[in-house]
């Protein structure tokens, strides 16, 4: 059992980095980049049998420009599908799903919350 896990995390991982250098390097789609990488992938999962990938993403770009990149990661998903096969040697490419990651959002709210109430609770004030 730990043998798959294994593999399967292998294979995430060169996903994940895969990907990410196309994106940067490759896609030329105005929706994904605007001069500068605006997209980058925070994990990977893939199912056990390797049918299909939840890519996680962020964006520098904002809230605002989420559904553009969303159509813009939809629609180079065969391109990037198309081009893994050449690169990653398994039988059978994943689907690709795309789920932006809101994460880094959230953890970048909490550190300014905890620093006001870190500002408010300063001695003097």
């Amino acid at each position: 059992m730990p043998k798959e896990f294994s593999r399967s995390s292998r294979v995430s991982e060169q996903i994940h980095r895969e990907l990410s250098e196309m994106i940067r390097l490759e896609l030329k789609d105005p929706r994904l980049s605007a001069g500068v990488s605006l997209v980058t992938i925070t994990d990977v999962e893939v199912t056990p049998d390797y049918a299909h990938a939840k890519i996680f993403y962020t964006s520098l770009a904002g809230e605002d420009h989420r559904p553009e990149i969303e159509r813009g990661l939809r629609h180079a998903a065969g391109f990037l599908r198309r081009e893994l096969g050449r690169r990653i040697r398994i039988h059978h490419i994943p689907e690709l799903h795309f789920i932006y990651d809101a994460s880094v959002e959230r953890g970048t709210r909490l550190s300014q919350l905890i620093d006001e109430v870190m500002k408010s609770d300063k001695p003097g004030e």
